[in-house]
């Protein structure tokens, strides 16, 4: 029986769906302490003390800590893409010096209860002389903390990618246009807020922690570094996640304290963050602003791009260091030609919360911007968008493409694609010159309606290795062990598919361990789509191993040719009929020599780069500026489906999230630094209201050739090209090209574009 591509129900579903599920705030300790953090009022000032004498004395206040407490701690370092010059700009676990965001930790709180907990927290005081809060990335840099890093500016990098002859592409122009476009500060904010319970085992003398997510095998080896554990006194242990999205799982402050706590006061430690510290503290996103400018010739093809972007990064560089901006800097230039480049994207750091990634990092941004740009050229050449852009694609011919720029330590060459194949699939599918006649009419009528395109690469598969471990006990029950985390997407069903299309037994008798650092040494997480391509190839792998030494114990113990023997509904037997052996039997007879086992590890030293299209269609009322979506399509090709169902979830679930973003969501400050977003009556959410009926037009015309799968990943390309698609679709609605140049879209700014004001 096939497995793979079929769009089997989720074997992780069932303890979610009866509510048996155990998330951070369900795990418990006996006698454990809780932890309340003191963030600081204020967006950036001297830290001239902090009293807790009175919180101290507060009854079931166990411990009080502040930087002097723990100065042996070191900074968090980088996870990824980290530069020796942005050292200085790392997060110390509480404020030194200086508090530089509002949020940010100064002191944190060990008591009885969390009610104590956090009662004792508001009675600690911040003595801090407050300075001026700088807000604006796109301003020239000032100082750091200038009594502590004297002469520091608050520019740590500037990430610069380039190929072509530039200069010569400009001089040869029919034109020159230009665009400027900004993408607002939001953020991932999932259903589950953020939350670990750290348990203190004095038999090893050792700490787990329950509630990691994303990454447990690097979390664990960051923190032993920081406390200066050995090996094996520390482990992570993953549970449900209610939602994860590049923002949860990272290494923050709280998850080091905690560690910390546990080992100090010889006592478990929780702590569980409240939505509104989930808002203040937790990594915030996007945020970025672009000045492009294209040569072109008269067909509208690119000659020649010039980009100057700026990301605020906000405090500090947390862990992702330049993490966003290299991928914007490195996929600007998309799925056009684009024969010459050059880009400098400045990392500036600001008085707001530090910034990380959130699904899609630096694609969202650079996709609006890029797609921005392509409909500028449409417009001062007095062409289609849609040809502009039949122009510019990199045609299938020319792959595998490479496009000449790095983005994670990787060279990005583009591995398969048939861009145009896809474009014209979708304008076909929604019959589209038939529907622009169809809106015309409307308009003319008076309506405000319109629809736009926007063309995506997305990236997939980052290794550099995935491990698996696959056993069958003397039940017949499979398992399979990978340092992978869940956070959400399906990983136990995707993997259980891929095993079971090599093993031929039915997915429900596989048991996949995933997030424990006890039961395997090395992991890489759920990040940056991975995944399936990297852990499912290598349960691929895994499995085959297995399969391959099931078969050759059942050919020595039927007096069979392994070329005889078939594997079917975990029975190996002879084709031709007679005895056969399951595999339970087979693992049976193997239990004193290392039972039924199968070790698979897959290295890529490529990406994979998926890609699609993104349609809207809207419609505004002039009155209210309000925006309704009528239509929206994504059209994806992943290489290949293990599960489509789950594939479309993933596109489904992220063309929310892009909704959001485009429309919606926005940290705002005043001009002190206050964040004015510090709750869902403030940080806008889309409903079932906002979000129509998302079409996925779902494609497996350009299998990878990286991996044995084929596949690409499927967790971010639904929002990828959101916030373009909706902002051409806008402009046509209003018949304004070019109005929309910064997101989110909100009322009161499309209000100012019809009242002919800048937004």
């Amino acid at each position: 029986m096939s497995y793979i591509g079929r769009s089997l129900k989720r074997i992780e579903d069932h303890p979610l769906l009866l509510g048996r599920g155990v998330f951070a705030a369900d795990c418990n300790w006996p006698d454990q302490l809780h932890m309340r953090l003191v963030r600081s009022p204020l967006a950036f000032g001297r830290i001239r003390g902090i009293e807790c004498d009175e919180a101290t004395a507060l009854e079931g206040v166990v411990a009080i800590w502040t930087i002097d407490d723990i100065q042996d701690l070191p900074p968090i370092d980088f996870r990824q893409m980290g530069l020796d010059r942005l050292a200085p700009y790392r997060q110390w676990v509480l404020a030194r010096d200086y508090v530089r965001y509002v949020g940010e930790p100064v002191a944190v709180v060990f008591a009885v209860d969390p009610y104590v907990a956090e009662d004792a927290a508001e009675l600690v005081f911040c003595d801090i002389d407050e300075l001026d809060a700088h807000l604006d990335a796109t301003a020239e840099p000032v100082a750091f903390m200038p009594e502590v890093h004297p002469g520091l500016m608050s520019e740590p990098a500037v990430i610069r990618r380039a190929y072509g002859d530039v200069d010569t592409a400009f001089a040869a122009a029919h034109r020159i246009v230009a665009c400027e476009a900004r993408v607002g500060r939001h953020t991932g904010v999932p259903l589950e807020t953020r939350g670990v319970l750290a348990v203190y085992e004095a038999g090893r003398d050792g700490v787990t922690m329950y509630g990691a997510a994303k990454v447990p095998h690097y979390n664990r080896d960051a923190i032993s570094r920081m406390l200066g554990l050995a090996a094996g006194r520390l482990e992570l242990s993953e549970g449900h996640v209610g939602g994860g999205f590049g923002i949860r799982g990272e290494l923050y402050p709280e998850d080091v304290l905690v560690c910390a706590a546990a080992l100090r006061l010889r006592r478990p430690v929780k702590w569980i963050e409240d939505r509104k510290e989930h808002l203040l503290a937790a990594n915030h996103s996007r945020d970025q602003a672009y000045r492009l400018q294209a040569a072109v010739d008269r067909r509208g093809f690119i000659l020649g791009l010039k980009a100057e972007f700026f990301t605020d990064q906000g405090a500090y560089v947390r862990t992702h260091g330049t993490t966003v901006t290299d991928l914007s800097a490195g996929l600007l230039p998309g799925p056009y030609l684009v024969p010459a480049y050059r880009v400098e994207g400045h990392i500036r750091l600001t008085n707001k919360t530090p910034a990380g990634t959130y699904r899609a990092p630096g694609r969202y941004e650079s996709t609006f911007a890029r797609e921005r740009l392509i409909d500028a050229i449409a417009s001062a050449l007095a062409l289609s968008p849609v040809d502009v852009r039949r122009v510019n694609l990199i045609g299938e011919e020319a792959m595998p493409f490479d496009r000449g720029t790095e983005t994670l330590g990787t060279h990005v060459v583009y591995d398969s694609g048939k861009y145009r194949d896809l474009f014209e699939r979708m304008l076909g599918h929604l019959d589209y010159d038939r529907l622009q006649a169809q809106l015309a009419a409307r308009r003319a009528d008076g309506e405000m309606v319109g629809a736009g395109v926007a063309f995506f690469i997305e990236k997939s598969g980052l290794g550099p290795h995935d491990l698996v471990r696959i056993s069958v006990d003397a039940l017949g029950t499979i398992e399979i062990v990978t340092g992978v985390a869940s956070v959400g997407q399906g990983v136990e069903t995707v993997l259980a598919q891929i095993c079971a299309e090599v093993i031929d037994v039915p997915i429900e008798r596989i048991r996949v361990i995933h997030g424990q650092t006890v039961r395997i040494e090395t992991g890489f997480g759920a990040f940056a789509s991975r995944v399936t391509v990297m852990t499912g190839s290598a349960v691929k792998i895994a499995a085959e191993a297995l399969r391959a030494r099931a078969m050759g114990v059942a050919a020595d113990l039927l007096q069979a040719r392994v070329d005889d023997l078939s594997l079917s509904n975990g029975s190996i037997g002879v084709a031709t009929g007679g005895a056969s052996l399951s595999l339970a039997e087979i693992a049976a007879h193997l239990a004193g020599a290392g039972g039924l086992t199968g070790e698979g590890r897959f290295s890529a030293d490529h990406m994979t780069y998926p890609y699609g299209v993104h349609f809207a269609q809207v419609s505004v009322d002039p009155s209210t500026c309000g925006i309704t979506i009528e239509r929206y399509l994504v059209a994806y090709d992943m290489g290949r489906a293990i599960n489509p169902m789950l594939i479309e979830g993933q596109i489904v679930g992220a063309a929310a999230q892009g909704i959001g973003g485009a429309l919606l969501e926005e940290f705002v400050y005043d001009d002190n630094g206050q964040p004015l977003a510090t709750s869902f009556a403030d940080y806008l959410m889309p409903s079932c209201r906002e979000v129509p009926d998302v079409e996925v037009l779902l494609r497996e015309d350009a299998p990878s050739p990286l991996n044995p799968l084929g596949v690409k990943g499927a967790g971010e390309g639904g929002i990828t090209a959101v916030g373009a698609a909706l902002a051409a679709a806008i402009d046509a609605a209003i018949q304004r090209p070019g109005a929309v140049d910064r997101l989110p879209i909100t009322p009161d700014r499309l209000h100012a574009i019809l009242a002919g004001r800048c937004a």
